[in-house]
């Protein structure tokens, strides 16, 4: 028995999610039962009555706003223990067309991948700032070389995942969940490939997105400490090159003009020439603990994979308890 789960983060949307609801599936190719999940990021107005009342069949009740990311990931632990063999996501604003949920997880009913990622016609969607289609390749190429995966549109919220798949997922920041369990996925081994999908007309302004420089430089920064995550070692050691060449190409200067006239010391750019060196052979040497972090990181996300198989199998023989959640 096939039970796929879609779940929606939600953050103050009674608004927009009967729209959502409207349009999601009760039955699906390959599916036995399909079930609806959403999380409730310690939204003040109606969004769970909303959901209730719209049959929703799993609430994830937050008791604060704690961001997307950390909403996504509580549906995951919600939805594994609700028994789901396949966990699709969604977003409340009615973004991605339900429509093509059954091109998402065909992958995944086929045995070709774990993880499905949705990509929209980025160029086409009118509402999207150039700032933000910008950001959007970016972070998208930012992925394809840190994850060793060729996801064209990593941001998207659309995407399906096998059980398997979900429980080998953790997100660390806080900002948002898109980019970072693609790059886990591809450095974890889980089969992943991804489908065109179509987007829905705009019902409301983007939650992550509140103005186009802070979208810019939070993107920036998340995909820096991406790439210093997940690439330690190459992240510090193009940053070393910087001062360690400068230092190089002060001591070289300072031999030369000792050569041309010895009777000048020249001390002052001889330190700055030490001082650079230092440096940059200082950020090679965090690179280097950096990449051996890394390694024990590896390490604990396995014993936490054997630490959730446990959990999960000691839920199911124990009698549930009703289908709220409370986080």
């Amino acid at each position: 028995m096939t039970k796929i789960i879609i779940q929606i983060p939600c953050f103050n949307e009674e608004e927009t999610l009967p729209v959502a609801l409207a349009e999601l599936p009760r039955r699906l190719p390959g599916a036995d039962r399909v079930e609806w999940l959403v999380i409730n990021d310690g939204s003040t107005d109606r969004t769970v009555e909303v959901a209730r009342r719209h049959g929703v069949d799993h609430v994830v009740d937050l008791p604060r706003n704690q961001g997307l990311a950390r909403a996504f990931q509580a549906g995951l632990r919600a939805s594994l223990r609700a028994g789901a063999d396949i966990i699709v996501n969604t977003d409340a604003d009615n973004q991605y067309h339900a429509g093509d949920i059954p091109r998402l997880i065909e992958p995944i009913l086929a045995g070709q991948a774990e993880f499905v990622i949705g990509v929209r016609p980025i160029q086409d969607i009118e509402h999207f700032s150039p700032a933000k289609k910008l950001m959007q390749r970016l972070g998208s190429w930012v992925v394809r070389m840190v994850s060793d995966t060729d996801i064209p549109d990593a941001p998207s919220g659309f995407r399906a995942m096998s059980r398997a798949a979900a429980l080998r997922l953790n997100v660390f920041n806080s900002y948002t969940y898109t980019l970072e369990t693609i790059i886990q996925a591809g450095r974890k081994g889980i089969p992943i490939t991804w489908v065109p999908v179509r987007t829905n007309p705009y019902l409301r302004p983007s939650r992550l997105m509140r103005s186009t420089i802070g979208y810019v430089v939070r993107s920036f920064v998340t995909i820096g400490r991406i790439f210093m995550t997940y690439k330690p070692l190459r992240f510090f050691a193009y940053l070393g090159v910087v001062p360690f060449s400068v230092g190089m190409l002060l001591g070289m200067r300072w031999i030369v003009l000792y050569f041309d006239d010895p009777t000048r010391g020249r001390v002052p750019s001889l330190i700055l020439a030490a001082i650079m060196l230092l440096m940059g052979f200082q950020v090679w040497v965090l690179g280097l603990v950096a990449d051996l972090l890394n390694v024990n990181r590896t390490l604990l996300e396995e014993l936490q994979l054997s630490a959730r198989e446990r959990d999960l199998a000691a839920d199911d023989e124990t009698p549930g308890t009703g289908d709220d959640e409370a986080a």
